[in-house]
């Protein structure tokens, strides 16, 4: 299919699944040329490659911009996992009968929920993509270990988060969106999603209703105050995220919201003066000034 990408560089709406995409080059440009399926998941600079130059010692040694699609040693290529992954949602996500998502009735119903047209919203409709991030963090939480195809998934993460930590391994799941994307409305998601299901299901080692969330400065973390269920302006309410018999289930959420500054040391002799710091080192070495770890 031929078009101009100038006069429509956006082909798919928001709200729905992308079946369309520009072609593009080897160089990562766009060429008049719509392809009728999703793009792949793969890094693009759109930058144009600069012509090719003698490298110095200093630059072979520096990591390309792609080396991220590939970690050495690691023995696979983490955006054909994502794109398989991918597969494996679109067509757990088209099962008509919900008795077969293997999920919980909880998350059952959060899913008819958050899936409904945007014609039945009478708040702002969640994106596709956002509805994509929660679907992979519950279909890699409920679903891949009920499945046959899930077990590659499960042993990859725990591989991946075991070379990252090899001592006392902390599980770890990274979803990346796009600025502008929604992320807070991914995380009021998450919360719901847990915090229903640990409180109708409190034997479950699946879910959890505690939560600490981390802001990189304070004025990020006041806007993240819609997560907490009880601030006036919460997601869960003001943008639907939660039918209304489950808020009372939110409420028994425990959330920590602080920024990243928090978990800094401290200096033991922010309170003084100059010339009251000088005074108390007198001739000797400089003393500690920040506190210790066990502190």
């Amino acid at each position: 299919m031929s078009a101009d990408f100038f006069e429509q560089p956006i082909l798919n709406s928001p709200y729905r699944y992308p079946r369309l995409h520009w072609a593009m080059d080897e160089e990562n440009q766009p060429i008049n040329e719509i392809v009728e399926y999703r793009r792949e998941a793969r890094f693009v600079s759109p930058v144009r490659s600069a012509r090719r130059r003698r490298r110095t010692s200093a630059e072979e040694q520096d990591l390309d911009l792609d080396a991220e699609s590939t970690q050495a040693g690691a023995g696979y290529d983490i955006y054909q996992e994502i794109n398989d992954l991918r597969v494996l949602v679109d067509r757990w996500r088209e099962l008509p009968d919900p008795r077969t998502w293997n999920v919980s009735p909880e998350t059952q119903r959060l899913l008819q929920h958050w899936r409904r047209p945007r014609e039945e919203w009478t708040s702002l409709c969640p994106f596709f993509c956002q509805v994509e991030a929660a679907e992979i963090a519950i279909w890699l939480t409920e679903v891949a270990p009920k499945v046959k195809e899930g077990k590659r998934f499960i042993d990859h993460l725990k591989a991946a988060n075991e070379s990252a930590s090899p001592v006392d391994p902390l599980h770890r799941l990274a979803l990346k969106l796009a600025t502008g994307a929604g992320k807070t409305t991914v995380m009021a998601m998450l919360i719901a999603w847990q915090t229903v299901n640990a409180v109708r299901r409190p034997d479950s080692k699946n879910f959890t209703r505690g939560f600490l969330i981390v802001a990189p400065g304070v004025t990020i973390r006041d806007r993240l105050r819609v997560l907490m269920p009880n601030d006036p302006e919460s997601y869960y309410q003001s943008r639907e995220l939660v039918p209304g018999d489950m808020m009372a289930d939110l409420e028994r959420a425990q959330i920590v919201l602080t920024n990243y500054h928090a978990f800094q040391r401290r200096t033991t002799w922010k309170e003084l003066t100059k010339g009251g710091k000088a005074l108390l080192q007198g001739h000797g070495d400089e003393p500690v000034t920040i506190e210790s770890e066990g502190q």
